[in-house]
């Protein structure tokens, strides 16, 4: 092995969960740590739904990168997004900047996928990044203003209809959110319109929502957004997407805000390495997350295809990649004191989704949960995962006012979002939309 300046140098690419995690796990370690991020910040996401819906702020699920290993000295932080990895001369290209390695983590998370129709992702916005989340926050208020102001009881309407794409717990905690914030926050701030008319719909794909947790509590869920007013489709994939609204089989339903939550693909590292991925592009990887011919890099987190001791996949979820995140570097150090090396063994500390306010559902080993004591478990479990104390006590303040008062204090509109394009005359879209009028209502 190389060394650079006396000390093997270990580049880490990407601070979601499993990059942070190996940085924080070779703290005052014989490493020189190079952390490299296209954001300044960490962002906890399994809470920038609450970013999307009105109740929490951005600031209160992220945190400043730097200010994360101000106090770790043998780490340097830079800003910036990589275009290429060449594991020939072990080197990174980002930007113009060319950085050399000794070993190399890969932990860049996953982006969405619309299974060969990426022309929807303008009209059905995923939730990924900040940036995401405060414009879809601005989408959803702007309906309600749109529909207060609107004369044509069709076109009302419309603005009304909220679709969410995807029963998975992204899905689930959405439409969840968006019912909340319509039948308890914005409930008397209108006069013209009642926000509890609005039409929540979710639909999935497949035979039921929640497909990773136990059948009863996939049920529990339904019931619970039910219960909210979210009408719920089941085996019924959607068909077409455009300004307009969406199409499932048979009926169109008009919307003018579609979120999209039905599927991720890995970003690209198997193009960056020229290595085999799997069929979502995530890189295939050894036991100990290596990838095959290139002993010296690591794949981890949503772009690794893994899987544990018996042979099973792997999920996409946080804990695995902070587990992956601790044990390469614990990999790291064997190697460089000549001991053995661990063995990764996953646990499984179970599977949380919050359905709305005092309703959850959980799922740890074989106990199954639901109810209120399943929406105290993750909110627990989800202030006690934010990093910093700061965050930790806001959040934890903040829903302790929301729950007592049912309000959602950050519903802000910041920045127009793009309602949609105008779809060419003749066109399918165009063709199948019934409210023809409509669309050339939709820009601004």
């Amino acid at each position: 092995m190389s060394m650079l300046q006396g000390r093997p140098r270990v580049v880490i690419v990407g601070a979601g969960f499993g990059g942070l995690s190996a940085a924080k796990a070779l703290a005052d370690s014989p490493f020189d740590v190079v952390l490299i991020d296209r954001q300044n910040y960490h962002l906890f996401q399994p809470l920038l739904y609450q970013v999307a819906t009105a109740g929490l702020s951005p600031a209160d699920i992220a945190a400043p990168i730097r200010a994360i290993f101000a106090g770790q000295k043998n780490t340097t932080v830079l800003l910036g997004s990589v275009q290429e990895v060449c594991p020939s001369r072990r080197e990174i290209i980002a930007g113009d900047r060319r950085i050399s390695y000794d070993y190399l983590v890969i932990a860049t998370g996953a982006q969405h996928t619309y299974f060969g129709h990426d022309h929807w992702a303008s009209f059905a916005p995923g939730l990924k990044t900040v940036d995401d989340a405060t414009r879809l926050r601005a989408k959803i208020l702007l309906a309600f203003e749109r529909a207060e102001s609107e004369q044509d009881e069709l076109k009302r309407r419309r603005w009304l209809n909220f679709v969410v794409i995807g029963g998975g717990p992204t899905g689930v905690e959405l439409a969840g959110a968006i019912a909340e914030l319509a039948n308890r926050a914005l409930a008397k701030d209108f006069r013209t319109i009642d926000p509890r008319c609005a039409r929540i719909v979710l639909v999935e794909a497949g035979p039921r929502i929640l497909p990773t947790f136990d059948a009863s509590l996939s049920l529990e869920a339904q019931k619970g957004l039910e219960g909210l007013g979210v009408e719920i489709r089941l085996g019924q994939p959607v068909t077409q997407c455009d300004n307009a609204g969406v199409q499932i089989e048979q009926e169109f339903i008009p919307a003018a805000t579609i979120i999209w939550a039905a599927g991720v693909k890995a970003s690209p590292a198997g193009d960056w390495l020229g290595v085999p991925t799997d069929r979502a592009g995530r890189v295939v990887v050894g036991p100990d997350f290596s990838v095959p011919g290139y002993p010296e890099v690591f794949v981890i987190g949503d772009t690794a295809s893994a899987k544990d001791l018996s042979g099973k996949p792997l999920p996409g979820v946080a804990p695995v990649a902070k587990q992956q995140g601790r044990h390469v570097a614990g990999l790291l150090m064997a190697r460089l004191c000549g001991a053995s090396e661990p063995r990764f063994r996953y646990r499984d500390f179970g599977s949380l989704a919050t359905i709305g306010r005092k309703l959850a559902v959980a799922e740890i080993g074989s106990v199954r949960l639901s109810g209120f004591a399943a929406w105290l478990l993750w909110s627990v479990a989800h202030v006690y995962f934010l990093i910093g104390f700061r965050n930790r006590t806001v959040v934890a303040m903040t829903w302790l006012w929301s729950y007592l008062t049912f309000e959602r204090g950050t519903r802000l509109i910041t920045g127009m979002p793009e309602e949609g394009r105008v779809s060419p005359p003749g066109s399918i879209a165009a063709s199948r939309n019934p409210l023809p009028s409509l669309i050339a209502q939709q820009r601004q």
